[in-house]
């Protein structure tokens, strides 16, 4: 990989990125406290599933079919990938964050690249640009390989959950660190599942997650964002 392409798999990765994610918690506050995760065996388990089953099965492989969507200017097949996160998340909490998530990285590639056509063709996709084909796009004008793409933004999810389980469980950071230890040692072989996943098998079904997010939405006390 070219230096300058791997800086920029690590900024895409980077907490610092100006996208918000670190507001939410995709449903681990709600797990919390509903007292499904309140030990570190538990925030860990609760991490490998949904890497596996949400992230292993949707995000990751949508965002390998956008990235190559995106390089070779299929705009019908950006459009509908776009329509697709829209339409699968599965509780208002969920749409919410994917939209916003989407336009502040729209924001932060129009002021890097602010004559990239494809750039304004994401900002025109309606009602917003979703946060997995705003990344893919990150992706295709970083010139980054695809499978340390998908790596990167698996990691940055992985760090960023960390980060919540330790502020909502609560957990230490020697504990985070043990999580986040484990979590980057499936991560390579969720990426390669993700790779070899065909655009009409991605799946978006995680029934639980998606009752914790729509409680988290009316929860009396939270930290994260709804």
């Amino acid at each position: 990989m070219e230096p300058t392409a791997f800086v920029q798999l690590m900024w895409l990765a980077s907490p610092a990125l100006p996208v918000g994610s670190f507001s939410y918690s995709e449903g681990l506050e709600a797990a919390v406290e509903a007292g499904r995760v309140s030990t570190e065996t538990q925030a860990l388990t609760w991490l490998h599933d949904q890497l596996t089953l949400a992230l292993g099965r949707a995000e990751l492989p949508l965002l390998a079919h956008a990235t190559a969507a995106w390089q070779g200017d299929d705009q019908a097949t950006v459009t509908a990938l776009n329509d697709w996160v829209r339409l699968t998340r599965e509780s208002a909490e969920f749409r919410l964050q994917t939209e916003q998530m989407g336009r502040s990285l729209f924001d932060w590639l129009r002021q890097r690249h602010p004559d990239e056509a494809r750039v304004q063709w994401l900002g025109a996709l309606r009602p917003a640009p979703t946060w997995p084909v705003a990344f893919a796009l990150a992706l295709a004008l970083s010139g980054a390989p695809l499978r340390e793409g998908l790596i990167a933004q698996a990691f940055g999810w992985a760090e960023n959950m960390v980060q919540a389980a330790l502020k909502a469980v609560p957990l230490g950071q020697s504990a985070g660190q043990r999580i986040l230890h484990s979590l980057s040692q499936r991560l390579p072989a969720v990426v390669e599942t993700a790779l070899l996943t065909p655009l009409d098998a991605l799946q978006a079904f995680t029934p639980m997650l998606a009752i914790l997010s729509a409680r988290h939405e009316a929860q009396y006390s939270r930290l994260f964002r709804s």
